[in-house]
């Protein structure tokens, strides 16, 4: 009854819907998973030039100052026949789409690791994981805003100290050939490598090519890992990830164009197993194990995968993890980031996936919001220039603190 009601609701073009159609539109489009059925079932409804949010405050506000018309949409939606509206999907900043299902924060739980023996040169794991410690250092604390996701610019921060994800790289540093007959100069590149890092405070750990893991900065404090960079789960958005994740790196130089991982059998098992200790200490989903091109911006040109590694050929079925390059680039859909084309020359197809679903998830985004794709973009633009602004403020002002 309800559904047929409101297939024959006639689109007003600039005129928002009551908030009772609102709340109930907004519910079922949550629900389309497939996007061009979606964007039928919206224009049939309230039209492509509609400019309201069913999930905005004025929305959720008259629902709770009228908790009997609540009581009945509710009632009503149940009546809806099993199978009328089929998945689930992103619509109004609510969970993206991957692969015709919606991405959660919690997709897959992390297995128990303890620790079994801990001294200041090593410590050893109750996966096999043994982090080596003779070049641990120090950095600045880790302290970091999160926002909610769609309302970034809205002053409702959240601090945490607690990392939040983890960045893979690669170290795209000099290699000698992987043979038994190179083993010393193997050795010789390694621990340059591992003075340069520590100095630079580089990375949380470094997994070299042995598949030795080596911590370099200690996990409760940020490392130099992530520059500029954007990502999101179900509720958060984060920037910066230098502070909200750690960063991990295999000591491997990018080879575009091969269909191959960089690292060695021995850096995979060391990988997983380190990736398996991180997210069982932090409970870091799934969803928030990214690579470094994922995650990477250019604040001047607005342009996403400022840095390549890992841009291609991540093994993450190879450590436990789903296949995050399916996930639609939150950089472009979140603050309508673009990419340059030399970006999809060096990747593979499963990178351009996650491109392709960004510009995507824009596209259905502005159709919601009554705006153009241009005119989205920009106000998108605008809310990241705010929220980068407040940051760095936030940054200097701690540093100021600390000096």
């Amino acid at each position: 009854m309800l559904r047929g009601r409101l297939s024959s609701v006639t689109p007003i073009q600039g005129k928002a819907p009551n908030p009772m159609v609102r709340a109930v539109v907004g519910w079922q489009a949550n629900r389309i998973s497939d996007p061009v059925a979606r964007l039928h079932f919206l224009r049939r409804t309230v039209g492509d030039l509609s400019t309201w949010n069913p999930v905005s405050a004025a929305g959720r506000s008259h629902l709770r100052s009228h908790p009997g018309r609540l009581v009945a949409a509710l009632g009503a939606m149940l009546l809806l026949p099993a199978g009328a509206i089929t998945g689930s999907g992103f619509l109004w900043n609510r969970h993206p789409i991957v692969n015709g299902t919606v991405g959660t924060a919690e997709a897959s739980s992390a297995s128990s690791v303890w620790a079994v023996e801990q001294n200041k040169d090593f410590e050893t794991y109750s996966n096999g994981l043994r982090i080596e410690r003779r070049y641990e250092t120090g950095n600045e604390a880790r302290t970091y805003d999160v926002y909610p996701r769609g309302f970034e610019d809205s002053g409702r921060a959240e601090t945490r100290t607690m990392p939040a994800g983890i960045v893979f790289h690669t170290t795209e540093s000099p290699q000698a050939e992987f043979k038994e007959d190179q083993t010393r100069r193997i050795r010789l590149i390694g621990a340059a490598l591992l003075d340069y890092v520590r100095n630079e405070r580089a990375y949380h750990y470094l997994v070299d090519r042995f598949g030795r893991v080596w911590r370099i900065v200690r996990e409760t404090d940020s490392a130099n890992h992530a520059g500029y960079s954007v990502w999101a789960d179900a509720e958060w958005t984060y920037i910066s990830l230098n502070r909200a994740f750690l960063g991990i790196s295999v000591e491997a130089l990018t080879q575009p164009g091969t269909d191959r991982s960089e690292a060695t059998p021995a850096q995979l098992t060391a990988l997983r197993a380190l990736t398996e200790m991180l997210r069982a200490k932090y409970r870091i989903p799934v969803t928030n194990c990214a690579t470094h091109a994922q995650v990477s911006v250019n604040p001047d040109n607005m342009q996403a995968g400022y840095h390549y590694d890992w841009a291609a050929n991540f093994p993450y079925a190879g450590i436990g993890l789903p296949n995050n390059y399916s996930l639609p680039t939150p950089s472009l859909w979140l603050f309508g980031f673009t990419y340059d084309t030399s970006l999809v020359r060096v990747t593979g197809e499963q990178f351009w996936k996650g491109l392709a679903l960004g510009e995507e998830q824009l596209r259905q985004n502005a159709t919601a919001h009554g705006m153009s794709v241009p005119q989205y973009r920009e106000a998108l633009f605008k809310r990241y220039r705010k929220v980068l602004s407040t940051f760095k403020a936030k940054t200097e002002k701690s540093k100021e603190n600390i000096g």
